[in-house]
């Protein structure tokens, strides 16, 4: 690893052989690619055995891949009484699982504000949140949980928001998807200034510390005036990801940075690739 950065997909490698295929089969692939993080795409549903997360711990330790888990997209923090119990439980199923399959970050989408303003809607999350972390912490479960930034306007997870739930929660940390905070802000986002303003406020929110394990989602990102459309090649989009690099070099951060592009494990590449020549 010849930067601060561990480098891999969200979700299995598209040139993942059928054989052994799954999870097994991504973490020797990625390996094998030279790459080293790999977060399980738990997005539809927590479906899995204690048995094959001791066999993923296992293989991801052997190959020496860095694994986090993408929790189910169905999760809201704002959701009604009688939906957040539901939310609630594929968040700590991801959780515990997760902690099985030797993950040691959890990735949420935070929910929607539903046209609430962002205020009201952490002093409903973050309580909800706090009480998730405490359970966790309980039964001696160390995975970090981390609100993803959204790309779309009217979801919770501005940055701020983020931080705010990390901030106020010892157990919560940010998932930093850039491209989503590009999108979100319909187009702005992208240039030197602005990444550096970003890190500058996570320092400020969570102190130097936290610039050293950051969970980062990079892709290209189409996006419209509300935010995000759909995820793009890194290349053919307008997300400038040497200036990004360069910002995240230059402040001396490290964690990983997982790949969502539809060509994932290609741009993964060309990310390392960029990054090594920084």
């Amino acid at each position: 690893m010849a930067s601060n950065f561990r480098i891999g997909t969200v979700g299995s490698p598209i040139s993942t052989p059928k054989k052994p295929g799954g999870s097994i089969g991504a973490i020797k692939q990625l390996r094998s690619l030279g790459l080293s993080a790999l977060e399980l795409g738990w997005v539809q549903s927590v479906r899995v055995s204690e048995e094959t997360c001791a066999a993923i711990k296992a293989e991801s330790q052997n190959q020496d891949i860095a694994i986090s888990v993408h929790a189910p997209y169905f999760i809201n923090l704002n959701a009604d009484e009688e939906e957040w119990p539901k939310s609630r439980k594929r968040l700590m199923d991801a959780a515990y699982f997760g902690n099985l399959a030797g993950a040691t970050d959890i990735i949420f989408h935070p929910g929607s504000y539903f046209e609430k303003p962002a205020e009201e809607v952490l002093s409903v999350a973050i309580p909800r949140l706090k009480k998730c972390v405490e359970e966790l912490n309980n039964s001696r479960n160390p995975v970090v949980l981390r609100p993803e930034t959204m790309g779309k306007i009217a979801m919770l997870g501005s940055l701020e928001d983020t931080l705010e739930m990390s901030k106020q929660i010892p157990g919560v940390l940010p998932c930093l998807d850039f491209a989503h905070l590009h999108a979100r802000a319909a187009g702005k986002e992208n240039s030197k200034e602005e990444w550096l303003a970003q890190i500058e406020l996570i320092e400020k929110y969570l102190g130097k510390e936290s610039l050293k394990s950051l969970h980062i989602h990079l892709s290209g990102i189409e996006y419209t005036a509300k935010g995000e459309k759909n995820h793009l090649p890194l290349k053919e989009s307008d997300f400038n990801l040497t200036e990004l690099l360069e910002v995240l070099v230059s402040r001396d951060c490290s964690g990983r940075i997982l790949c969502e592009s539809p060509i994932m494990e290609e741009d993964a590449l060309y990310i390392q690739e960029t990054l090594n020549k920084l």
